[in-house]
């Protein structure tokens, strides 16, 4: 085959054309997909309340008691309320990194697990208030999210 000067400049541009179109390929971002990694938790509480209405008590000790119904545990969480506070709401389970959190007799920290709860708080000893509760199942779901 015998290549005529014109065939040799049209081989030589498409050459040129080839390597210039790779570079960008290689040298230009692409749009690839880059997913967003999230975290998530969700933690479910109760909040307990005791009030005395008429604020005649003054300073007094609130025990708050709750008992899982499935497994039997007790947790106790203690406060002491100041003249002037008539009344107190606390979380369930609390943090046990909470100075003040719910706790087993062994110092074990009460968890979220559902099921069923029955709870009271004590005042100078004896029941106050009590009440029941249920704690529901919670999950996470995540979304990925992308550029195309």
């Amino acid at each position: 085959m015998v290549l005529v000067p014109n065939s040799v400049s049209r081989l030589k541009r498409i050459a040129q054309l080839t390597a210039a179109l790779l570079l960008l390929v290689v040298l230009c971002p692409t749009s690839e997909v880059k997913a967003q990694t999230w975290m998530v938790s969700t933690t479910a509480h109760i909040k307990l309340g005791i009030l005395d209405k008429y604020g005649s008590l003054g300073p007094y000790t609130a025990t708050f008691v709750v008992r899982n119904e499935k497994s039997g545990k007790e947790y106790l969480l203690v406060k002491q309320l100041e003249k002037g506070q008539t009344g107190i709401d606390v979380l369930f389970p609390t943090e046990p990194s909470d100075p003040d959190y719910f706790k087993a007799d062994t110092g074990e920290a009460a968890k979220a697990l559902p099921g069923r709860y029955t709870w009271e708080c004590r005042v100078g000893g004896k029941k106050a208030v009590g009440g029941h509760f249920v704690f529901p199942e919670v999950g996470n779901d995540v979304t990925v999210l992308g550029k195309r």
